[in-house]
């Protein structure tokens, strides 16, 4: 499969069946996520604001409609910015942020590169070509399976670094700086076996997440982390994976990556007045008109919308016995 920055539906389908399926997927609503955006309304009534996002509606003719930020239009991006305050952070900022939490895990600076500056007030950085050294409490494992969080992620430019979101140039394997490009190479540096690589992979994966409200950027970001498991299966064994390993972390990216409501923790625009009709004793109806007390209160807890679901895979389901459990995302802020 070609792959480059913008990473065309089309070539999803025809090279990964299902996937494209898998990706689009609400695993909270049990239908396909939200367009959550009005940018492709002028489309017809199928690209409103709270419509699915259908396969056939990016595919095919409409194949090149949803794109990075970097290659939209100005006046669209400053349309997003405005209306949903979206800015995309450069490489070289995810970089360092990237870098303050690994160096409170690993005790130490400098793990990964070596950020150099550059002039007005900008930075790279230089890569650190030597395997990395775990302390001594700590192993590569324990780093793979350390849970991360990308709020409000985006096309999740912390999580995978395939490009600059802020220039659109794509950036190789060996230089990327997002939290799961880190996990992946740790484990290229410590596992040679395919089996065993799959398996460290999907551990990677099933304890790295992020939330979106907008649509189009939430496919973005998935389709960034499904393209990268290729890209460095790839880079690492010299093939693609088997179309089952492909369509399993297609699978953990549908629960590990959803849509949601940062503030409330739901479905965006899913909270709603409720109308109850009572009567009186002669009969007589009145509809009564409920808010929602979370919107009212401003109370993440007590929202009438429908809250996310996210999947804890370190946990048995009561149900089937098996691995992975469904949680509220809400609930875990009890904890």
């Amino acid at each position: 499969m070609p792959i480059g920055v913008d990473i065309l539906e089309n070539e999803i389908i025809e090279a990964y069946p299902d996937v494209l399926g898998i990706l689009l997927r609400d695993n909270t609503t049990q239908e396909n996520i939200l367009w959550a955006t009005g940018n492709y309304e002028y489309l017809g009534e199928l690209y409103n604001y709270s419509s699915n996002i259908l396969p056939a509606l990016i595919t095919g003719n409409n194949g090149n409609i949803i794109m990075p930020r970097v290659n939209k239009d100005k006046i669209q991006q400053q349309a997003r910015s405005k209306e949903m305050a979206e800015v995309f952070t450069p490489s070289w900022i995810c970089n360092a942020q990237n870098n303050l939490s690994d160096n409170a895990w690993f005790g130490k600076e400098n793990v990964f590169n070596k950020e150099v500056f550059l002039e007005y007030g900008s930075k790279t950085w230089e890569t650190n070509n030597e395997k990395i050294i775990f302390p001594n409490n700590k192993t590569w494992v324990d780093y793979i399976r350390d849970t991360r969080l990308e709020i409000s992620c985006g096309e999740a430019p912390y999580i995978v670094s395939r490009y600059d979101t802020t220039t659109g140039e794509f950036i190789s394997i060996e230089n990327r700086i997002g939290v799961l490009d880190r996990k992946l190479r740790v484990i290229h540096e410590n596992v040679n076996s395919t089996e065993k690589w799959l398996e460290a992979a999907q551990t990677a994966y099933k304890n790295t997440y992020a939330f979106e409200w907008q649509g189009d950027s939430l496919l973005l970001a998935r389709e960034a982390m499904f393209l990268t498991f290729i890209e460095n299966y790839t880079h690492k064994f010299r093939e693609e994976p088997l179309l089952e390993s492909v369509q399993n972390i297609a699978y953990i990216i549908s629960w590990n990556v959803w849509q949601m409501d940062g503030l409330k923790g739901v479905v965006p625009n899913s909270c709603a007045d409720l109308i109850k009709q009572n009567n009186d004793l002669f009969g007589n109806s009145k509809n009564e008109i409920i808010k929602c007390k979370g919107c009212e209160c401003q109370s993440i807890m007590l929202h009438n919308g429908t809250y996310c679901n996210i999947m804890d895979w370190e946990e048995k389901d009561k149900n089937t016995g098996k691995m992975g459990r469904t949680t509220r995302f809400v609930d875990l802020l009890k904890k």
